[in-house]
């Protein structure tokens, strides 16, 4: 069986070969950094059948503080600077 998970480096070198292999033999790749899984590459027509939250309607009021709480922190995480970022500056 041929290796499903590649490192971002591997995964950049390899590219146009995981893409293929995603697109064409219908594998799924786990793209990880530092050893912890970050993307999942899958083909597009794969996701279509799949139950999506965007999906689910009715358990949640349009109301709901849980809508309050999630722009929050999408306001937040736009004015965020990663580390890496942060350590250029100094």
């Amino acid at each position: 069986m041929r290796n499903n998970i590649f490192n971002v480096a591997e995964a950049k070198k390899h590219f146009s070969d995981i893409l293929g292999r995603v697109a064409y033999g219908n594998e799924t790749i786990i793209i990880t950094r530092r050893g912890k899984p970050m993307a999942k590459l899958i083909r597009v027509d794969a996701v279509e059948g799949e139950e999506h939250l965007l999906k689910a309607k009715g358990w949640l009021d349009d109301s709901d503080d849980f809508f309050e709480v999630i722009d929050k922190i999408v306001q937040a995480r736009a004015n965020h600077l990663p580390r890496l970022m942060k350590d250029k500056g100094k």
